[in-house]
């Protein structure tokens, strides 16, 4: 399972768990909490309509004569319509009757009990004792839903304990009220799971998001392609992000280090062995000039021819070696600096530098289309591989030729093409010609060094961009293709 889905189900889980024990909590205890103020609200009510009583009459038998039986007897003969926050109250749920010192009921607002004796309920048996009186009765010892509570207040008069007031309530005219605090609860925890979802999935895809970013990274590092260390919000990600950034430095230095020492030392074999050949040659025809003084003349046009090969491989190398050190500085990006350049000024620059040579060799060397355009890069570097790119067409196209410059921009990209009119590339060099110290044969030249098309490849990708090296169609020549991304 993919570490996403793994967090995403723990976390979802977790979620669903917590919600789940709050909510049982929160549901648990709706019921009782209503319960407890209902209970509450029926002490002060118990005790003010007792302190009422006592204060009104001077025996507790003239109750049904006092202002508090005349309220009972017509309060329900005026019915009200009230809205409680979505519950509608038509009619006083209250029911209050009073006992004697013995427990006898001598009034009730419902009028269906009195005369009876309830000494042994505990809202009047304890009160009677002075301790709380209250309970929980059930009307209906089978239906739960039938349950009241009663709570007792005492009657003084005169200082004396002369009966009970107790105020009774159903619990069901709280159902309502309890079922909506539960409805509301519920769904305020389905708002918070979804809510906990929704914030848990972006999450997983905020990390798996830097997750891909560190994997296209190290796959594109793999691939030898030349790209930034993605930023990251996070900074675990940005210590684990420049870990694999200088992992790859030390890598890549070590395989640059081995690449270079091995490739040097095998373009280095020939022109040495050149040297050396020309070297024994030297010597055999100078024992020669010293035993015999025949042929002199053939003897120093041996020497002369051999010392100029010496010469022509010594500056190989030394061209080699040059231009190595100038890649090397190029590939560790050594000494870059990116400013505003005005191509079209740059690219009539570098071509005013060749023309010399093009007139030299009888090449025709033209700018077609020279856009106007500001770029971001490195100056020096992109003189130096439109030089090369001018050089190689130079080198491969012969007297009578033409050799033309043009510019464009699509999708985003500058382009320069040199288009010549030379031999063009054998279809089994197109793809090795960007390799180092790939070199093709040049027309009444010797061999290059077989670093300049990869020079121009690495400057292309510094700037974000390629090189592109095809043949022309239906037309004799090659056309070389230099993008740069505009930025």
């Amino acid at each position: 399972m993919r570490i996403g889905l793994q967090l995403l189900f723990g976390y979802v889980l977790v979620a669903i768990l917590a919600c789940y024990l709050v909510f049982t909590i929160f549901v648990k205890e709706v019921k009782p909490t209503v319960r407890r103020a209902t209970e509450g609200l029926l002490i002060d009510t118990a005790t003010l309509l007792a302190s009422i009583v006592s204060q009104e009459l001077s025996s507790i038998n003239q109750i049904k004569k006092s202002h508090l039986g005349s309220a009972f007897e017509h309060i329900n003969e005026l019915p009200f319509n009230i809205n409680i926050d979505g519950v509608i109250k038509s009619k006083m749920a209250y029911r209050v009757y009073i006992t004697d010192i013995n427990g006898i009921v001598i009034f009730d607002s419902d009028k269906r009990d009195e005369g009876k004796d309830y000494s042994r309920w505990n809202d009047v048996y304890l009160t009677l004792r002075g301790k709380y009186g209250a309970r929980t009765t059930r009307e209906k010892p089978e239906d739960p839903t039938t349950s009241i509570m009663y709570v007792a207040a005492p009657i003084k008069i005169d200082g004396q304990l002369v009966g009970v007031l107790t105020v009774a309530k159903p619990n069901q005219s709280m159902s309502s009220i309890i079922i909506k605090g539960e409805k509301r609860i519920l769904i305020g925890g389905v708002i918070l799971i979804i809510a906990a979802l929704l914030i848990g999935i972006f999450i997983i895809w905020w990390i798996n998001r830097s997750i891909k970013k560190l994997v296209d990274y190290a796959q594109r590092v793999s691939n030898h392609e030349v790209v930034n260390l993605p930023k990251f919000s996070s900074p675990e990600l940005s210590m684990l992000g420049h870990a694999l950034e200088v992992m790859r430095l030390k890598l890549d230095g070590k395989d640059y280090i081995e690449k270079y020492v091995h490739t040097l030392a095998h373009e280095i074999k020939s022109p040495l062995s050149s040297i050396r050949a020309a070297t024994e040659i030297l010597q055999d025809t100078t024992k020669k000039e010293l035993d015999t003084s025949k042929d002199i003349e053939e003897v120093k046009h041996t020497q002369q021819r051999f010392l100029s090969n010496i010469e022509q491989q010594t500056e190989r190398m030394n061209i080699l070696i040059e231009r190595m050190l100038q890649l090397a500085r190029l590939e560790s990006r050594v000494g870059v600096n990116f400013q505003t350049i005005q191509m079209q000024n740059l690219i009539q620059d570098v071509i005013s530098s060749k023309m010399a040579d093009a007139q030299l060799q009888g090449v025709n060397l033209i700018i077609e289309h020279n856009v106007v355009i500001k770029l971001k890069g490195d100056k020096f570097l992109l003189i130096q591989a439109l030089s090369n790119l001018l050089s190689n067409a130079l080198d491969f196209t012969p007297s009578g030729g033409t050799i033309r410059v043009d510019t464009e921009i699509n999708d985003g990209y500058y382009s320069i093409k040199v288009i010549d009119s030379g031999i063009g590339i054998p279809d089994f060099a197109l793809e090795h010609v960007y390799e180092r110290f790939y070199s093709l044969p040049r027309p009444n030249k010797g061999k290059s060094s077989g670093l300049g098309l990869a020079f121009v490849k690495e400057v292309a990708l510094l700037h974000n961009g390629n090189i592109v090296l095809n043949n022309r169609v239906n037309e004799q020549g090659a056309i070389a293709t230099l993008i740069l991304k505009i930025h």
